[in-house]
């Protein structure tokens, strides 16, 4: 199976476009580029039934799951609008994400 470029990074803010949770927005806390797929915080909540170790005690966890990343779009933080973005090359040659809406650079 190849590896998906994945368009979001670990820390961006994120809204969801589609699926039971569209229009909630979170941070993205993991990229799974091998299947695709993201980790948004407070976005598809599943129940995991943990057993007891010796520093975990037993009990219905709720935690995030993972969701396709065609389902997330990104945030810019100068205009907090979802939109697309591009990618320029400054002047030393290193790629920049800038937002396609207010044309200021995302990172």
């Amino acid at each position: 199976m190849a590896v998906r470029k994945i368009h979001v990074k670990r820390g961006d803010m994120v809204r969801v476009i589609a699926g039971e949770d569209r229009g909630r927005t979170g941070k993205v806390l993991r990229v799974l580029p091998a299947k695709g797929r993201v980790i948004v915080e407070g976005v598809n909540i599943v129940k995991k039934h943990r057993r007891a170790t010796r520093n975990v005690e037993a009990g219905i966890v709720e935690q995030p799951a993972p969701i396709d990343s065609s389902n997330v779009m990104l945030i810019c933080p100068s205009c907090n609008q979802a939109g697309r973005f591009g990618v320029d090359r400054s002047g030393d040659g290193k790629a920049v994400r800038v937002c396609k809406k207010c044309g200021k650079p995302i990172d």
